[in-house]
This record gives C-alpha cells, sequence and structure tokens, in this order.
C-alpha cells in the first residue's frame, strides 16, 4: 500500500473589511450587474382603468381578510378541542372509577 501526502491547502484570504466593501460599492459602475435592482416578472396587465396601486391595495386586502378568517378557524379549532379535551379527561376518571370498582370487587 502507497500512502499519499497529504495536501497542504493555501489559507483563507481574510475577509474584506466595511471599509474595503464601501470603497469597492462605491468604485462600481452604475451598470454593475451585482449592483443593479431587478426588473420585476411582467403581470398579466392591468385591467382598463386600474392602476398598479389598486391591484397592490385589493392583493392586500385580499390577504388580510384571508388571515382573519384562518384566525376565525383556529379559534373555532382550539374551542372545539377544548371540549373533546375535557370529554376525554372525564371519560378517562369513569374509567378509571370503574377499573378501582371492579378491583374493589375481585379483590
Amino acid at each position: 500500500m502507497s500512502s499519499k501526502a497529504k495536501r497542504v491547502l493555501p489559507t483563507r484570504p481574510e475577509p474584506p473589511t466595511v471599509e474595503q466593501l464601501l470603497a469597492d460599492v462605491r468604485g462600481a459602475p452604475p451598470a454593475d450587474p451585482v449592483l443593479m435592482i431587478p426588473a420585476e416578472p411582467p403581470r398579466d396587465g392591468p385591467a382598463p382603468g386600474q392602476e398598479d396601486g389598486v391591484d397592490e391595495q385589493e392583493r392586500l386586502y385580499r390577504q388580510c381578510r384571508g388571515y382573519v378568517e384562518m384566525n376565525r378557524r383556529l379559534r373555532e379549532a382550539r374551542g372545539e378541542l377544548a371540549k373533546k379535551r375535557d370529554e376525554l379527561q372525564r371519560s378517562g376518571m369513569a374509567l378509571e372509577r370503574d377499573m378501582a370498582e371492579m378491583r374493589h370487587k375481585v379483590f
């Protein structure tokens, strides 16, 4: 068997300082692709008479209504779960009581 020589990796360079980063960003040309804000993907297009702001308001309104409805359903589900938990606890206590009676009769 031959032993492989261990590779010695070069050390990593130190990360740039904040000043170096800022100097790099300030020195970059305005058309640098890294610094450009990507364009939003095209939508189907606004309906006649509607502006993008109105579409955004409608989207936010529907999102808020969805959250309110979900919150209502969660509150209802929490109430139902509490009722079922209480019912299970009562059933468990009744079962324990019945088992204690059976043990008392047997012994």
